[in-house]
């Protein structure tokens, strides 16, 4: 029986959808990936169990847009406990019309190291 723990994880690294095994031990550092068919699979189990982290979606406010609010994304996966605070964070946010797709709405939001980006254009009104 291993001294440290166990966690099981489905990995989403390839259409595969292995399901992984990630032992670690007492001092909680990281001893083996399992259940892996690709090396997607190993590298995404060891930082689901270590570092998780998650793309953000969502919408912030426009004024003098075509439509009321703006789908944006973020340029990159953020820290897993810091999804909600980027969320919050975005409720506070309105642009003005007209946007274009890939603009940069919030550089590193929250220290993150992810940029805030339009996922669509916005014309003007």
């Amino acid at each position: 029986m291993p001294d440290g723990r166990v966690a099981n994880y489905l990995c989403i690294g390839c259409p595969l959808g292995c399901r992984l095994e990630v032992e670690d031990d007492e001092d909680g550092n990281l001893v083996e990936v399992r259940g892996f068919t690709c090396k997607k699979g190993k590298i995404y189990g060891a930082q689901e169990h270590t570092d998780p982290r998650r793309m953000v979606t969502t919408t912030v406010g426009v004024t003098g847009g075509l439509w009321p609010r703006l789908p944006v994304r973020t340029s990159e996966p953020v820290p897993k406990d810091r999804v909600r605070d980027v969320c919050r964070a975005l409720r506070t946010i309105t642009v003005s019309a007209p946007i274009a797709m890939g603009t940069v709405i919030v550089g590193d939001i929250l220290e993150t190291g992810a940029d805030v980006i339009a996922a669509r254009d916005m014309p003007a009104a």
